[in-house]
């Protein structure tokens, strides 16, 4: 058996794009439906009842279009809300988490020293806190919330050199670099900074983040459930967003598209 329904992909604003962008490349034959909340983002400095009434709205709004799956492709989110949305509806609600495991493994069983770039949110919630106890005592782990990284994505900045490179120096000088493994890209907006952070630390810095993990669990759930599109069906991506401005839309296409 096969499934022609839709995939739900949400995040608090653009940067789940760049997990629907992976999601079309690792699965031309899906049809996405992405949905982001520009017009309440950021969800990073929100209280969790907040965002978990803002993802409710949103999955609801999915499952009335349909969708076999949804994925939270925002960090934040999945802290706050993924639990409650498991219990509540009954299809695949796959969540995002820092990939600390992944940063730590890389490793290969010597002690790490990892920053963890995300937002407040992330942060301070419970499910990172449970991640981090796991790690933490045979790793170094330093927690970075970065809530101007998000709003520079949001605000169409992401061009200006001079302004990315001083929100970085903002939140990483304080750190010694060159003492570093491997950063971890904790929030879907971060990953469309990679280039930037690839130039910003130390050659000898890896730079780790989950949608690639996110996107395999999707495959294997879809699959385990033969709920899989046709290998024959021609894919899709519809984006859509909160914020209904020409703005937001020629942003979000511009960052779908981007290489």
């Amino acid at each position: 058996m096969s499934s022609s329904a839709p995939i739900g992909v949400f995040d608090s604003g653009l940067g789940g794009i760049s997990v629907a962008r992976e999601i079309r490349s690792a699965m031309p034959n899906e049809h996405i439906l992405y949905f982001g909340d520009s017009a309440n983002a950021p969800y990073g400095i929100k209280t969790p009842d907040e965002v978990k009434k803002l993802s409710f709205s949103i999955v609801e709004n999915f499952v009335k279009n349909g969708v076999k799956a949804v994925v939270i492709a925002c960090n934040t989110a999945t802290s706050a809300a993924v639990k409650d949305l498991r219990e509540y509806y009954n299809i695949p609600i796959i969540g995002m988490e820092p990939a600390l495991k992944l940063a730590c493994d890389l490793g290969c069983g010597k002690s790490q020293r990892v920053i963890v770039a995300a937002t407040p949110l992330t942060l301070r919630e419970r499910k990172f806190a449970d991640l981090l106890n796991r790690f933490a005592c045979e790793h170094t782990i330093f927690s970075q919330p970065c809530p101007d990284l998000v709003r520079i994505v949001e605000d169409g900045k992401l061009n200006d050199c001079d302004f990315v490179n001083c929100a970085l120096h903002k939140y990483f000088d304080s750190y010694d670099l060159h003492s570093i493994d491997s950063v971890v890209l904790g929030c879907t907006h971060f990953i469309f900074y990679r280039d930037y952070f690839r130039d910003f630390l130390p050659s000898n810095v890896k730079i780790v983040d989950g949608n690639a993990g996110t996107i395999h669990h999707l495959q294997e759930i879809l699959s385990s459930l033969d709920a899989l599109a046709p290998k024959s069906e021609e894919g899709s991506v519809t984006i859509s967003n909160s914020d209904t401005s020409k703005r937001i839309s020629e942003l979000a296409q511009s960052l779908f598209f981007a290489k």
